[in-house]
């Protein structure tokens, strides 16, 4: 069992966002030590990100670079769980960014 983030998105008609995080994400791992430990997936009306490999503070701070980032839905928020969690949307919510 390992900490894990979820970072939630609203999902909208324009998806080409998508990609651009997940490239994004690619280029966070190198430079906070963060891991996409599993594929970005939809989850009810949002697509989700699967962040772990760090500590809780640098999670987040990940979550809040992703959810700043241009062109990428309003409304973002982290799940703190770990990769245990049976399904996804459980944990500890906290809203993105984190100041």
């Amino acid at each position: 069992m390992a900490l894990m983030v979820e970072i939630h998105f609203p999902l909208t008609a324009d998806d080409e966002w998508i990609d651009d995080v997940g490239d994004f994400l690619i280029d966070l791992e190198e430079e906070l030590g963060i891991e996409e430990v599993e594929d970005g997936e939809e989850s009810g009306d949002a697509y989700v990100f699967f962040i772990a490999g760090a500590r809780e503070r640098t999670l987040l701070q990940a979550a809040s670079r992703v959810a700043t980032r241009k062109g990428v839905p309003a409304g973002a928020f982290a799940m703190i769980t770990d990769t245990n969690t049976p399904r996804v949307g459980m944990g500890r919510r906290v809203d993105l960014p984190v100041r």
